[in-house]
């Protein structure tokens, strides 16, 4: 350690209580921590790329510092879905320091390391309450039918008006407008449980039309619009 000369020109005074790291929530305990080893839990972190072009979802399931688990989502940039199978290799097995130093391939994927190891480090995880926290594979439960990601995806103008694309429910068939055009419902195929349905054997018509349901006042709407090509 290298000492200014005005500083080793100083006298010494001694330090009083030693305070340490305030206690921060854990998985259910309170818990100062000293080092990376310290830090455990589940929690999500947003990103986006300097041109705004894309942006991830990033989940860790973090054990006694380790990264366990990570469940990377991304959306609206080709290459970051590419970026994110590389990303999901690269974390596993590193501390959550490694983790935050590491190249994840895209900005987008590094910033939401960022923003989720600021709330791992600061105890604000989705289990900084849970006891024991949450098991190895828990981040798979906020994914729909078939572990799709749940996407909305919505396209509007001001001269035509609004169209759904896709909800939490699945891939927007039709939308019901009433006497006014105004959107009263809409129809839906649950992609993720009818790729299901196809992967256990049953007939790609059969499961298309059984995977088929309805929101809203959709049986009583006066006009139907396919909101692709209408």
């Amino acid at each position: 350690m290298n000492y200014s000369h005005e500083v080793e020109k100083m006298c010494t005074v001694a330090k009083g209580p030693k305070h340490g790291p305030a206690p921060i929530p854990e998985e259910g305990k309170w818990v100062k921590a000293y080092q990376i080893s310290d830090i455990s839990g589940l929690s999500h972190g947003i990103g986006w790329c300097a041109p705004q072009q894309g942006c991830c979802k990033l989940t860790l399931n973090v054990k006694n510092g380790i990264i366990e688990e990570a469940l990377v989502e991304t959306l609206g940039c080709s290459g970051m879905t590419h970026s994110a199978a590389m990303a999901a290799e690269i974390l596993m097995g590193k501390t959550l320091l490694e983790g935050l130093n590491t190249d994840l391939v895209c900005d987008a994927i590094n910033v939401a390391m960022r923003e989720i190891f600021k709330q791992l480090a600061y105890g604000r995880s989705q289990t900084a309450f849970s006891e024991d926290g949450l098991p190895v594979g828990a981040s798979l439960e906020d994914l729909g039918k078939g572990l799709r990601s749940q996407v909305g995806t919505m396209f509007a103008t001001n001269l035509k008006g609004v169209r759904y694309m896709e909800m939490a429910e699945g891939y927007i068939l039709k939308i019901a407008l009433d006497e006014d055009d105004e959107v009263i419902g809409y129809q839906f195929v649950k992609l993720g449980k009818m790729l299901e349905d196809i992967r256990h054997g049953v007939d790609p018509a059969e499961a298309y039309k059984k995977n088929i349901g309805t929101y809203g006042r959709f049986a009583d709407a006066p006009k139907y619009i396919d909101p692709r090509e209408e």
